[in-house]
């Protein structure tokens, strides 16, 4: 019998260890700084699975492989990956240490590429292997990129400069502010390898990942204000080599690895979470002495600065006015019935291209018609891609990136003629109680976003309903869609970020949902800004959320007998808002639609 496509990669690879002398390998969806979104060239397990998630790993051994999803990906990892091939693993139910502990063979040697892990993963690892004589071996090539032989190249475009007129204080400012905190903590140097901390700190942008605007680099900082840049020379313009400036010193990405060989004696801050194992393996090599500590840009990255705010508010607004357009325009163009899930994602994007600002999406859209809703993160593609019928549930996650603020919404809508089920109604109704509740959240400072996630499920909850993501993400300014470290979710355990106070200046996503396995999926999303709360009285610092995102909710997925006199006073303030904010950039039809749908419950 013939082999397919990823039966061969994999019958591929496995050859492939034999001549490495390895007896298995593990494959993330990595890059060399710990990305999240990763261009082509890193895209290994996509190539080798058929896997289009932004989250997920596997392990290959001589004679059987496991991929390992998350919650979100329950449904997508079985559609897209061929379960004769790898067994379907749940994380954190099930992480890769303990199944390599239970699968992995008396004295195996198990590849890693060091590029492209974390150090606690690998100790863990090492360390569940170790009980069974095993060893987890670093690998100086990677054996998927022996074996792939189309595989792209690593963008060549050029890295960019982002003006201080959005990014609202000079690079030097922030170089500055991270050798004072490297002053402050006896340590000579640190080491900046995610691409969003490298962005945020020199004030540069880029387009070598998909949706996420960043240049491929590593910077080491100094505690005298200077900074070493490593970067791919094609990629350096006179533009921006006039915009770092001398105390910038670029050099070929190539000779970061030798210039970390050369702070022998040095104390060196890197980042547990966001810097691969191989960086602490040079570090430690050189003599140096890396120090644990989280990177000096991530909380004032975190913390948006007044003119960032002002830039996302504008962003929003003008973002909300392309999603309100294209929200009437499926109203009509649904009821056709000649639309796909492809063809509204695209409508989409072309409204916001209308803006005439729009730098790209802030991440590929969930355009979900139907069944394709009950997964959270689905991406249609060609072959999934399904009409919008009539009398169905139409989830759309999507977002835009602009130079003064990244944008992410989803709205759920109903597409008639005829009137959604009770459950239906119900379903998103409960979803909408939890969106106010959150909402409308005041809270101490030092709460975290694991204190924070029960007000979004409480009412799902209530009727035995729950969803498999958590509630809440950062997002960056003009950067990552996905931006640490706050996050609101169940676990401060079990979750990167849940542990982390909400700051006032921070902005996190508010998305609670609710998906129905073959039928449909629910969210409801808005962006919201930490800020301070005057309270009378008050014994201490309270905070609570702006909301930033404004786009008409559909009114005929809600079930008012459900909704509390607190609750209807929220949807009839936001609307009245979204129709103060978007009038003036709508006309005609299009405005007509946004006032009807604005009308107070």
């Amino acid at each position: 019998m013939l082999m397919n496509t990823h039966e061969a990669r994999l019958d591929a690879l496995r050859k492939q260890l034999a001549r490495d002398g390895l007896d298995g390998f593990v494959i993330p969806i990595s890059d060399e700084h710990m990305s999240e979104y990763v261009g082509a060239y890193a895209q290994r397990l996509a190539w080798l699975t058929g896997f289009g998630g932004s989250a997920g790993s596997a392990v290959v051994l001589k004679d059987e492989a496991a991929i390992f999803v998350d919650g979100r990906y329950t449904l997508q990892v079985r559609e897209q990956v061929d379960g004769r091939l790898y067994s379907y693993q749940s994380v954190p139910q099930t992480p890769i240490a303990a199944w390599l502990g239970e699968h992995a063979p008396e004295g195996a040697r198990i590849g890693y590429d060091a590029w492209l892990h974390g150090k606690s993963w690998a100790d863990s690892v090492t360390a569940v292997l170790k009980r069974k004589d095993a060893a987890l071996v670093p690998v100086a090539a990677n054996p998927i990129d022996a074996i792939w032989q189309d595989r792209p190249a690593p963008s060549s475009a050029p890295a960019l400069v982002h003006a201080d007129e959005y990014a609202g204080a000079s690079a030097h400012e922030k170089r500055a502010e991270v050798a004072a905190w490297l002053a402050a903590k006896g340590l000579d140097a640190a080491v900046i390898s995610a691409l969003d901390s490298v962005a945020w700190l020199l004030n540069i942008r880029g387009s070598d990942v998909d949706c996420t605007p960043v240049a491929l680099c590593f910077v080491l900082a100094h505690a005298d204000g200077t900074a070493d840049l490593y970067i791919a020379p094609e990629k350096v313009t006179p533009e921006l080599a006039q915009h770092l400036g001398n105390a910038v010193r670029v050099h070929d990405r190539a000779a970061f690895t030798g210039a970390l060989g050369d702070l022998a004696g040095k104390k060196v801050a890197v980042d547990p979470e966001r810097a691969v194992a191989a960086i602490y393996g040079a570090l430690e090599a050189a003599g140096a002495v890396p120090i644990s500590v989280t990177d000096p840009t991530v909380l004032p990255k975190a913390r948006k600065n007044p003119v960032e705010q002002s830039g996302h508010r504008a962003a929003q607004a003008r973002d909300g006015a392309a999603v309100s357009r294209f929200l009437h325009w499926l109203s009509n163009a649904a009821a056709k019935g000649d639309q796909t899930e492809l063809s509204a994602a695209a409508a989409l994007r072309i409204e916001r291209e209308k803006t005439h600002l729009l730098r790209d999406l802030s991440f590929d859209t969930i355009s979900a018609a139907g069944p394709n809703g009950a997964s959270p993160h689905y991406k249609v593609d060609e072959r999934t891609n399904r009409p919008i019928g009539a009398n169905s549930v139409y989830l759309v996650d999507s977002g835009g990136q602009y130079l003064d603020g990244t944008t992410d919404i989803t709205r759920t809508v109903w597409i008639g003629p005829d009137a959604p089920s009770a459950e239906v109604k119900d379903r998103f109704t409960r979803v909408l109680k939890g969106h106010i509740a959150l909402a409308l959240a005041v809270f101490p400072e030092g709460t975290n976003g694991s204190q924070l996630d029960s007000f979004a499920r409480q009412f799902l909850w209530a009727a035995g309903l729950d969803y498999a993501h958590g509630t809440g993400h950062g997002v960056g300014s003009f950067l990552s869609v996905h931006e640490g470290p706050q996050r609101i979710a169940k676990s401060a355990g079990g979750q990167a970020g849940t542990g982390q106070a909400l700051l006032p200046g921070m902005i996190l996503s508010n998305e609670p949902g609710y998906y129905k396995a073959g039928e449909y999926g629910i969210r409801i999303e808005n962006l919201v800004l930490v800020e301070e709360r005057a309270i009378p009285g008050a014994e201490a610092m309270f905070m609570g959320f702006e909301t930033l995102t404004w786009v008409p909710i559909d009114r005929a997925l809600v079930e008012p007998a459900l909704l509390l006199p607190h609750e209807r006073e929220w949807w009839n303030a936001y609307h009245a808002k979204t129709k103060s904010l978007l009038a003036p950039q709508l006309a005609g039809a299009d405005l007509a639609w946004l006032e009807a749908a604005c009308e107070p419950l």
